[in-house]
């Protein structure tokens, strides 16, 4: 089976439908979708895309992880969180089938493995092995996908602990595992992970601060990891690692990568959003 990854689509629907019809999805099932999270929120039609890969998981199709734009529409949908001005997520939450949508939403990982390779919307921590990040995942799925999944949403935002104890315990502990799955990029050398710096494709000079993936002695290190989440960083193909997020929103590219030989295809993206200091997406 063909599986390709595809990143952030932040509500740009008719550019998802574009790479789907690129990817060429055949009726016999031979290709298999995983997004890596950020379905919804800046671009023009969230619900749209919304739809279109709800539709496509049921079909078996597809899988999409939670990323923390995804979280954030469900909070919000949950009356846990306030609308930010600049969300565009009122034509989901005034649909019809908003609640749908939301129990769907609720039902999806926020870690999956595929092929070998361990897939996420931003990062993992270096303590943790492929195994025990599906583990710690799964705590969070089980909260959510549970009645009381609204206790945790409202307690879900903020930025401590940020830094991984496996003494955690109750909503520090998730959401610990939620900031790191679906918010970090940089971590200081002891994996802390650091939340101010978020329009960069580096750390600034003397910070001390590192990208989450090239911390030393990460357990992860013999295990190709994909990710999204870094518009600023680009399309990045390492050995053992798959940054997907080339800024569609931000006027750059929507891309998929298949896992086997790592083709890329992509389609080029109107600036949907204005850049607020962040620089382009990094050519592919």
């Amino acid at each position: 089976m063909k599986i390709y990854v595809i990143g952030d689509l932040q509500g740009c629907a008719h550019e998802a439908q574009l790479l789907l019809d690129r990817i060429d999805t055949d009726a016999h099932g031979e290709e298999r979708l995983i997004f890596v999270g950020d379905l919804v929120n800046r671009g023009p039609d969230s619900l749209g895309a919304l739809r279109r890969i709800k539709a496509l998981q049921e079909a078996g199709k597809a899988e999409a992880l939670l990323g923390n734009h995804d979280l954030h529409l469900v909070a919000v949908a949950a009356g846990a969180q306030a609308r930010s001005h600049a969300d565009t997520l009122d034509e989901i939450l005034d649909a019809p089938d908003c609640d749908e949508l939301m129990a769907w939403l609720r039902a999806r990982p926020l870690a999956v493995m595929h092929d070998g390779c361990l897939m996420v919307h931003a990062g993992v921590l270096p303590q943790w092995s492929a195994t025990r990040t599906l583990e710690l995942a799964g705590e969070v799925q089980d909260v959510l996908r549970g009645e009381q999944y609204g206790d945790f949403l409202r307690e879900m935002y903020g930025n401590q602990p940020d830094r991984w104890d496996d003494s955690l315990t109750g909503f520090a502990r998730l959401r610990c595992i939620v900031n790191a799955l679906t918010r970090m990029r940089l971590c200081a050398p002891d994996g802390t992970m650091d939340f101010k710096v978020k329009e960069s494709a580096g750390a600034p000079d003397g910070s001390g601060l590192l990208p989450w993936f090239d911390l030393p002695g990460r357990a992860t290190e013999d295990t190709t990891v994909v990710f999204g989440h870094w518009s600023a960083l680009g399309l990045l193909l390492r050995p053992n690692l798959i940054g997907v997020d080339s800024g569609c929103v931000w006027g750059g590219k929507l891309s998929a990568v298949r896992l086997d030989t790592r083709q890329v295809i992509q389609v080029a993206c109107p600036e949907y959003r204005e850049h607020a200091g962040k620089r382009s997406v990094a050519p592919a």
